[in-house]
């Protein structure tokens, strides 16, 4: 695919035409310096510059409640209908972390047994990327699992020159928006800035935990008794913020709800996390993760160590939301660091 130009004063433009056709969402400044992705209507609106939101992306992906069918037990046999709600769907100025997690839900979802409601909602989102540079507070760790960099898994992809954007397009969609909104092609002068920019972020971002990365899974294998374990599950209140705000947590559970007829009702899937008491919870009143240290450390494994096995990445961006959310000021980046003072 090839790269064009859009100038600064004119992506109020670009948004307006682009919500003539579908909703538009990105993310918007908040309360407290939080930031959150919800629908706008114009450039004003829009944070060009933020950490990361509350709620990652993933939400329009597979949002926190989502009804799957419908029923009615009434008749001889009982009878279901399926339920898609997937409006066409802009999620303008994602980050590269972000941009990461939708890729490893693509993975997980795309395995067999396929979900089809994940499926067919990817297809009806464009997704627009947002270059981020050097602003991400301290709870970030990005260039650990090298996600501070873009490697695909969006439509546009757009950088900041200043005045200007430099807009990736990479896709056979994308290249029919851009023909029709009329961009100009990059020149050789834009390509340069680009790759400044470029060489910019890789000096300014280092891994923020100073091991190999490819040693992350090996020091699983040998912390595996670790007291750091103990020390976070101390501190834990399972409350399961940080897989609620995690870009790559795809748990969930399934609930009938029946109507007060006691004949029909709805089937509803929704966000679980592995960090809850029941979680882990089977019949006969077995649990096989009862202690709140097992649970983290099967996060933080789930994270560096099992995807690798399955998907060969890993599972944890670097955003560092389950940082910024932890009520028991858990942080994913000492955690690390402490495993690995013992392993390494």
């Amino acid at each position: 695919m090839n790269y064009h130009i859009l100038k600064k004063d004119e992506l109020d433009g670009f948004i307006k035409k682009l919500s003539n056709s579908m909703k538009v969402v990105a993310p918007v400044a908040k309360d407290a310096g939080n930031f959150a992705f919800q629908e706008v209507s114009g450039a004003s609106e829009i944070a060009l510059k933020y950490i990361p939101t509350i709620l990652p992306p993933k939400k329009y992906f597979m949002p926190p409640r989502e009804k799957m069918l419908d029923f009615d037990i009434s008749g001889p046999q009982p009878v279901d209908k399926a339920v898609l709600d997937a409006p066409e769907l802009a999620v303008f100025g994602v980050h590269t972390c972000d941009l990461a997690g939708i890729q490893c839900l693509n993975m997980v979802f795309s395995e067999r047994p396929r979900d089809y409601n994940y499926l067919r909602r990817k297809e009806k989102i464009f997704l627009i990327g947002m270059e981020c540079g050097d602003y991400c507070d301290d709870h970030a760790s990005c260039a650990l699992v090298n996600s501070h960099m873009p490697s695909g898994g969006y439509d546009l992809f757009f950088t900041d020159l200043g005045d200007r954007f430099i807009v990736h397009v990479n896709t056979h969609k994308a290249e029919e928006i851009v023909e029709e909104m009329g961009l100009a092609k990059a020149a050789s002068a834009d390509m340069t800035a680009l790759e400044k920019i470029r060489e910019h972020k890789r000096g300014a971002f280092r891994n923020e935990i100073g091991v190999d990365p490819r040693k992350l899974p090996e020091m699983f294998d040998k912390g595996a008794k670790s007291k750091v374990w103990e020390d976070v599950g101390h501190r834990c209140v399972a409350c399961g913020n940080c897989t609620n705000v995690c870009p790559t947590c795809y748990c969930f559970d399934m609930a009938d709800t029946i109507n007060l007829d006691m004949k029909t009702g709805h089937r509803d899937r929704t966000w679980d996390s592995c960090q809850f008491e029941t979680f882990a919870a089977v019949a006969g009143g077995e649990n096989f993760r009862e202690e709140r240290a097992d649970r983290q450390r099967h996060r933080y494994s789930r994270k560096f160590k099992f995807p690798l096995d399955r998907f060969y990445r890993f599972f944890c961006t670097g955003c560092g939301r389950c940082t910024r959310t932890c009520m028991a000021d858990i942080s994913l980046k000492d955690t690390l660091k402490t495993l690995a003072k013992e392993t390494v």
